[in-house]
């Protein structure tokens, strides 16, 4: 499969965009471990504009990363075209427009999913960013703000129109947040309407080598993108390349492997950004790996170790962690 003329092999699998969590170091382990393309956190347009330091670091792509793809929001015309012209000169191979995060301090602000309250303003973004760069376009969007707006099928044919080379749907409304079951149903809908050219992007509870099959066989996506699924288990894109290839749950890696993929993507959020922040960004995967699961007794072990302020502080009490490990293999 191909989007904008990159061959993402066949079923391809999406790293998501997400606050917080799709940094470098962890783009990077992703892309080893099987992601097709990894996106980027979600980047302000107005913090762009102002050169803030922290959104000006969220354009960062190592080579190893690519293909990548650089995310940003906003909710007025002119920042969001600004901000693309900024964010294209890192040269991402594809920009994306989030028209889907539903987090009270962006789509409360009309920005992220709060952009579905207004599609003729989110048109006009998106016809104005893609005219404006050179680097292809794509969105990422949700179903509607509720289940008495679900728009996406319409809104799929316009966002074409616009010119974007890709569409990644959430199944999801904003008013659901990332609560319930995602629905599945109108994304094949959208990707069965024979006047929709695009590759279509799946996204929504692929968690697993079996869901990630019903997303391409049962509703026919092009690609799925994973998003919570993987935080503190980069290894899920080859367990879901394993299952896609023989209908078998396998491709995990060693505990011995994780463990230490854990403990690169800690040194690499250090090296990359300081000893105190490289920690903090690091500490959503080692709370929700499924690693440290099944270990008895091991709440005040979590607790040291996610209070850990120094690599020092931290190493030390994933030493305490490691031996417990083999007795749960």
């Amino acid at each position: 499969m191909t989007i904008a003329g990159i061959d993402l092999g066949t079923k391809p699998l999406l790293l998501a965009p997400m606050e917080g969590v799709s940094d470098s170091a962890f783009r990077k382990v992703c892309r080893r471990y099987g992601a097709a393309m990894v996106y980027s956190e979600f980047v302000s347009a107005d913090a762009l504009i102002r050169s803030v330091k922290g959104a000006t670091q969220k354009l960062f792509i190592d080579p190893e990363e690519r293909p990548a793809v650089v995310q940003i929001y906003g909710r007025e015309v002119e920042p969001m075209v600004e901000a693309a012209k900024i964010a294209a000169q890192v040269k991402p191979n594809i920009l994306d427009l989030n028209f889907g995060c539903p987090v009270k301090k962006v789509a409360g602000k009309g920005a992220g999913s709060g952009m579905l309250r207004n599609i003729p303003l989110l048109l006009e973004i998106t016809r104005a960013v893609v005219e404006a760069v050179d680097v292809p376009v794509s969105v990422k969007t949700r179903l509607g703000w509720d289940h008495d707006h679900i728009i996406i099928e319409e809104l799929a044919e316009e966002l074409q129109a616009c010119g974007i080379v890709a569409l990644t749907i959430h199944g999801r409304t904003r008013s659901d947040m990332y609560m319930g079951e995602a629905d599945w149903g109108p994304i094949a809908r959208v990707k069965a309407n024979p006047k929709i050219k695009i590759p279509i992007v799946g996204n929504g509870d692929i968690t697993s080598g079996k869901k990630a099959f019903e997303g391409f066989e049962k509703w026919g996506v092009d690609a799925v993108m994973l998003g919570r699924g993987a935080i503190g288990r980069p290894w899920i894109f080859q367990e879901i390349r394993h299952y896609l290839s023989t209908g078998e749950e396998g491709g995990t890696p060693s505990v011995e492997e994780q463990f230490e993929t854990l403990l690169e993507m800690v040194q690499n959020n250090i090296d990359k950004l300081d000893e105190r922040r490289g920690i903090l960004h690091s500490r959503r995967h080692l709370a929700m790996t499924p690693l440290f699961k099944g270990i008895p007794n091991f709440r005040p072990l979590r607790i040291k170790m996610l209070r850990a302020e120094t690599l020092d502080e931290l190493l030390e009490t994933l030493e305490e962690v490691k031996p417990l490990l083999q007795e749960i293999v």
